[in-house]
């Protein structure tokens, strides 16, 4: 425990360690370079919030966001958009490379640019709220819902002064176009292939920004790129309910495991780990306390099945625990932060089948009585190889041993009945007759290991022969 209890402070170090780790340097005059291509979660929220204000500490000449994502939270979203309308700095958000796509929340986030910009080949739109279940929000809930992100949509359009109509279309209709049409409808400004090409015709325009109206100078302004640091880089890793879920439900069966089977030290290291790991992702993602909870009372109610005599009521409610809390982990509606029922499903029932088998197992052997060598040994059969008078050498279990006789002398080739073991010298009483081999030799107890045929014998004794 003392060990676990190290390794906790070494790693939680380790990641308040990363978490204070900055950006890379960036010089004034330049245009900071911020690329992402992922769901839009809290960690693009906490990028991009970084990237403008390590622009505007730089007095960067403006901030290029170039983005590709299917979408993602609705409440992450609106703070996105929040400091890209409270930016110092001109943002020009660049929907690239080819193929990529700005849907759903990614619509909301490149209209809300200073400037708009397209690869030729992507498509933007399609931002309909949606369910948990993946379809539409029904009832007064969904009218409700719709008519709020039609406003938001519509006010940031207005305020950008593009089209307005069509952004309140792709909320309500799920409306999508490529990027061609999107410059014909003025739903972006342009269309450009690559950075340069992006930062040629953005130049000169004239743009309105937090502290006033500037134009923009980005012609052949050096571009310097501003990427996630290594600890925006892991929680981009592990911000997916589903990582999470599987972090926290095997970190925590892997910490119980090792705890149970003290002395290993890799289980109950790697749970911890995990388990810090799970908290961390569930500290960028909308998770439900409840959902906590009920993860943890399912472990403790597996564990609790071990050592509780009953029906195994214990278990079946710890695994119900377990599917609930990974059902109710999130809490939101985006079907894109939800746990996978398959996997919560499919990991709950090996989780309960670990605990039934193979740590009930465990605990079983833990608690047989321990058997050493030396009680191994006593009660076994051997055969005189000298006179023991009453010191002599006994042939046992392979091997020649050193032996004193308790009783009284015996001749040569007369079984001996192994009473004690003192330091490597075997106590002996007389036995029964036995034939020059040795065969036959039965004084009412089973042969040791190594006569039965196992590759385990008598860990604390060496043949001696002296």
């Amino acid at each position: 425990m003392n060990k676990l209890g190290a390794l906790l402070i070494v790693v939680g170090a380790m990641m308040l360690g990363l978490s204070s780790c900055g950006g890379p340097d960036l010089s004034g005059g330049t245009v900071h370079l911020l690329e992402y291509d992922g769901n839009v979660d809290p960690v693009l929220e906490r990028y991009i919030e970084r990237g403008i204000e390590a622009a505007e500490d730089n007095e960067a000449a403006a901030v290029v966001i170039q983005l590709d994502t299917p979408g993602g939270l609705l409440d992450t979203t609106r703070n996105i958009v929040r400091d890209i309308l409270a930016s110092d700095v001109p943002v020009i958000v660049w929907v690239a490379p080819s193929g990529s796509h700005a849907a759903s929340a990614g619509t909301f986030i490149t209209i809300a640019g200073h400037v708009a910009a397209m690869a030729p080949g992507t498509n933007i739109g399609a931002a309909s709220p949606v369910a948990s279940t993946g379809g539409d929000v029904e009832g007064t809930l969904g009218e409700k819902v719709e008519n709020d992100t039609a406003a938001f949509i519509r006010s940031i359009a207005d305020q950008r002064g593009r089209n307005a109509d069509w952004a309140e279309a792709a909320v309500r209709e799920a409306e999508s176009i490529g990027s061609a049409e999107a410059v014909e409808l003025n739903v972006i400004d342009f269309q450009a292939r690559d950075i340069t090409e992006l930062l040629e015709l953005s130049d000169g325009m004239r743009v309105e920004t937090a502290a006033g109206n500037v134009t923009l100078g980005t012609a052949g302004v050096p571009v310097e790129r501003n990427d996630m640091t290594l600890f925006e880089q892991v929680l981009s890793l592990i911000a997916d309910p589903n990582i999470a879920f599987l972090l926290l439900s095997l970190g925590g069966v892997l910490l119980i495991f090792g705890l149970l089977n003290a002395g290993t030290f890799l289980p109950e290291t790697l749970g911890a780990l995990m388990l810090i790991l799970g908290f961390f992702a569930l500290s960028v993602i909308p998770y439900n306390t409840v959902g906590v909870v009920l993860l943890a009372l399912g472990l403790v109610l597996l564990t609790a099945e071990l050592f509780v005599p009953g029906t195994g009521a214990l278990g079946i409610v710890g695994a119900l625990a377990l599917i609930l809390g990974g059902l109710f982990l999130t809490s939101t509606e985006d079907p894109e932060f939800q746990v996978s029922r398959w996997i919560v499903f499919i990991t709950s029932g090996l989780i309960a089948a670990f605990f039934i088998l193979v740590v009930q197992a465990l605990i079983r052997t833990r608690n047989m009585p321990v058997i050493s060598g030396k009680d191994l040994v006593i009660g076994r059969a051997g055969r005189a190889e000298t006179d023991l008078n009453p010191h002599g050498k006994v042939w046992f279990d392979g091997e020649l041993w050193n032996a004193t006789s308790v009783d009284e002398p015996v001749l040569k080739g007369v079984a001996v009945e192994i009473v004690d073991v003192s330091g490597l010298n075997l106590v002996v009483r007389r036995g029964r007759e036995v034939t020059s081999t040795g065969a036959g030799v039965d004084l009412g107890v089973e042969p040791s290991p190594r006569a039965r045929g196992s590759r385990w014998g008598l860990p604390f004794i060496r043949r001696r022969t002296d």
